[in-house]
């Protein structure tokens, strides 16, 4: 590993693919004064199916190429690597990598606030198998709201719709209607639904129209902004290395080509991305 710098840097936003965009968005909206810099694992992904100790080593490689290119805070804008290896960089590699620097995820923001927005109690997540196998946002949200009652259904077709751009084909009704129809029969209690993936808010106009008027839909964008903005209050020490140029720049581990005809799809917006290559 090269030597840290101690300089100020941009702040990192890591994913595996594509989704991670709509957490940068939010957070941009919110906090544009910032620097970014956004890894896409893309030749690796999707992490989803993949086994915990995978998506840990996959997720340290990025982080660590992150605090090399000076990034003294990185978001994993990924719910699988959130769940899968979050806690363990949290807990083993930063103590030994660099103490003052910090990774934070995308769960535990959302888990902070659905308390406020289900009177029921009754909550829903519609995610990749991944995340919903490792139980990541009913083991959040039970420890913050222990009268909470968790269901989840895993999406498996949802990603591919989003990143071959057919969230608004006629098809993808069959699949959104298919999963939303499954939670709502295990609990048709439930009057609030996590968007539990990245992917998922640009089908949003397709969930809105087959979910029930009175359940609300929550995407994890501006949550993670709010929280992001939060902490920063909370800890200016990490706030002060974070430089403030309003600049973002992306970085593949797949084709520069492919990612900024993919990314337009998320951010409609021309992209200035290079290609990296992680161990």
């Amino acid at each position: 590993m090269k030597k840290l710098t101690a300089a100020p840097g941009p702040i990192g936003i890591f994913d595996s693919g594509y989704g991670g965009l709509t957490i940068l968005h939010g957070i941009r909206q919110l906090l544009p004064r910032y620097d970014y810099l956004y890894l896409g694992d893309n030749a690796r992904a999707p992490y989803g199916p993949r086994s915990f100790d995978v998506v840990y080593e996959f997720t340290r490689q990025a982080v660590v190429r992150l605090f090399e290119l000076g990034c003294h805070l990185v978001i994993l804008g990924c719910n699988t690597a959130s769940a899968k290896a979050l806690r363990t960089i949290q807990q083993h590699d930063l103590p030994r990598l660099d103490p003052s620097r910090r990774v934070l995820g995308i769960i535990r923001p959302t888990a902070e606030v659905i308390g406020s927005l289900t009177a029921t109690r009754r909550v829903g997540i519609l995610a990749t198998e991944g995340t919903i196998k490792s139980r990541s946002y009913e083991l959040e949200i039970h420890k913050l709201f222990p009268d909470i009652r968790v269901t989840g259904v895993a999406c498996p077709f949802w990603v591919p719709l989003v990143e071959y751009n057919e969230a608004d084909s006629p098809g993808a009704d069959y699949f959104v209607k298919k999963r939303i129809d499954q939670l709502m029969a295990l609990d048709p209690g439930i009057d609030a639904i996590i968007l539990g993936c990245t992917h998922y808010p640009l089908l949003m106009p397709k969930i809105v129209k087959y979910v029930s008027p009175g359940v609300r839909i929550v995407p994890q964008g501006e949550y993670v902004a709010s929280s992001l903005k939060d902490y920063f209050a909370r800890h200016p020490e990490v706030e002060c290395k974070c430089t403030k140029g309003g600049g973002v720049h992306y970085l593949t581990t797949e084709s520069p080509a492919k990612f900024r005809e993919s990314a337009s799809v998320f951010l409609h917006e021309h992209v200035d991305v290079e290609s990296i290559a992680l161990p």
